[in-house]
């Protein structure tokens, strides 16, 4: 059981920094010199000039969702009876898989109203991160529903 509960952790904590860094580093979108995230466009020409760009609170739901949902985990790791199910925690989880799901399909389809459309333009990893951690979120929420606590 404890290596169950040190994997989970792990999960759950690889899931937030995945989360953390899509939505801090500014490499959605990339083009040469130019970059666009959830917060700002950057051109880094002769001159280094940032324009604001569309928030995205869905990515910033996420991390709250997520960062909340480790904390009810470790509340209920010492106060959940035995046998309790870990649901409050699994489904803050999972909320916080589909708000980060929400947040790049939103910026996947509306990428263009907010930023000039190029042939050279391209994913940065940022984006690719967040996408990463949909499947990863939900996994471990859907783990933490089904965990049963045991003494």
């Amino acid at each position: 059981m404890l290596l169950l509960l040190l994997g989970i952790i792990v999960l759950h904590v690889t899931v937030l920094v995945l989360l953390f860094v899509s939505t801090i580093v500014s490499q959605w979108l990339v083009n040469g010199e130019h970059t666009a995230d959830l917060w700002q466009n950057c051109s880094s020409g002769s001159v280094f000039q940032c324009l604001a760009s569309s928030t995205n609170a869905m990515m910033i739901l996420s991390v709250i969702f997520s960062v909340l949902s480790l904390f009810l985990f470790f509340c209920q790791l010492f106060t959940l009876t035995k046998g309790g199910r870990f649901y409050i925690t699994g489904v803050f989880q999972i909320l916080a898989g589909l708000c980060v799901m929400s947040g790049a399909a939103i910026f996947t389809v509306r990428h263009t109203d907010w930023h000039q459309a190029s042939e050279n333009t391209s994913y940065g990893f940022a984006y690719i991160l967040a996408w990463l951690a949909f499947p990863l979120a939900l996994a471990s929420g859907i783990i933490y529903v089904i965990l049963r606590k045991r003494e």
